[in-house]
This record gives structure tokens, sequence and C-alpha cells, in this order.
């Protein structure tokens, strides 16, 4: 199959969508061929459906699994809860991109942090620059993109905390920014527990995410001192 968008194509069917899903798929993270657009065009043309644009290129992120689907919406709900009681910010998902302009890039991270001192640089669509916290959950096409590229994206563009996670290998990594504006991985605590610099008090044990079911979040909250 062959998908070449000659021009700005806005996806606006159930077929538009599934024949991007299957290219997507079938690219495995590389751009989409024969397409070149400016950032507003990207930001008019593919505000459906989760895509990312890198310096002119369009890539269309494939369907996840379900285990993916439910790491993602469990860590959601988590973050939104303890940002919420806390009045700290808000919590995006992958639906809501952030545009990094210093180095031509929109990126959609499956879950980002935005504090509220970055509250002027929300716009309706998008948040224009660096989140306080992103979380990527590997997939089998992303695990280059998550683990390079992004990385140096987020490294770069003061993102100041990066969290990887893949299912696959069972493998959590997470990574703070230093004085130095380089990465530096977070060392897991005696019980292989990863406590976030960013979040007061939030620690990951991975064996939770890798549980099904997934843990009730009152228990984890219970466990977190958070209520």
């Amino acid at each position: 199959m062959t998908l070449t968008l000659a021009k700005p194509h806005r996806v606006r069917s159930s077929d538009d969508l599934a024949d991007l899903w299957e290219l997507a798929e079938r690219l495995q993270g590389r751009p989409l061929p024969n397409v070149r657009l400016t950032e507003w065009q990207f930001e008019e043309e593919f505000r459906d459906i989760k895509a990312e644009w890198v310096d002119g290129e369009v890539i269309i992120m494939a369907p996840v699994s379900g285990e993916h689907s439910d790491i993602n919406i469990w860590l959601l709900r988590l973050f939104s809860q303890i940002v919420e009681d806390g009045d700290l910010g808000l919590v995006r998902g992958p639906e809501f991109p952030a545009r990094f302009s210093s180095i031509r890039r929109w990126r959609s991270p499956d879950i980002m942090f935005i504090g509220k001192s970055k509250f002027s640089k929300l716009h309706p669509t998008h948040l224009d620059g660096a989140p306080d916290l992103v979380v990527e959950i590997i997939s089998p096409d992303s695990g280059a993109r998550d683990w390079r590229d992004k990385y140096s994206d987020y490294q770069t563009t003061g993102v100041r905390e990066y969290w990887i996670i893949d299912p696959l290998s069972k493998r959590v990594d997470a990574y703070a920014l230093g004085r130095s504006r380089r990465y530096s991985q977070i060392p897991p605590d005696d019980g292989g527990r990863i406590h976030s610099r960013v979040f007061k008090g939030l620690y990951i044990n991975p064996q939770w995410l890798w549980r099904s079911p997934l843990p009730k979040l009152t228990a984890v909250l219970k466990e977190l001192k958070l209520r």
C-alpha cells in the first residue's frame, strides 16, 4: 500500500485513519513518504491523530497494544490525581503535543506534566515549549525514537524529567536534568523504586506496571502516603 499526500490533507474519515495506521505499521517509525509540511500545516492537517513533526517530515504513530494503552491510562490517572490533590498544574495525554520551536519539532508524549509556572505557554491545541516531565511508553516501532531521538530532544529543550517505560523488556528508566543541562539516570532505591524529582513524594515501583490487572489506584496512593 502507498499513500501519497501531494499537498496538505486533513484526515477526515475513518477510512483515512485506517489507511494511515496501516501505513504507519509498515513504515515502523519512518516519516510519511512524499510529504513535506510546515509546522502550521501539520498542526492543522494532522491534529486528529497522534503524529509528530520533525523538521518538515511527518511521523504517524502506529496503534498501540492493549498493555501499552492500559499502562498509559493507569499512569495518567495516577499523575492526574496527584496533580489535582496538590494543585500542581495539569497532566496531558498523547493527544496533546508539545512544540519545540528551537529544534523544529512537534512531539506527542504519552504523558506530560505541565507545572503552573508554564501555563502561559499553553495553547488550545498544544504546549509551546518544554513540559516539566515526560513519559514515553515504548512500542515495537518507537524504541529508537524514544531512547535516542526523543532523549536528545527533551534534554536539549529542558524537559526536567524523562521516563522511558518498556513493557516488552519490563524496564523503567528515569532521567533528571542536572545543572549541566544534561540528563543523568535516577537510580532506583534498595527496593527497586524510582523516585521522581519533579513530584515530591512520588515513586514508581516498576513491578506495579507489569501486573494484570494493574493495582488499584487507591492502594498505590495509600502506599505513597498521598491519600
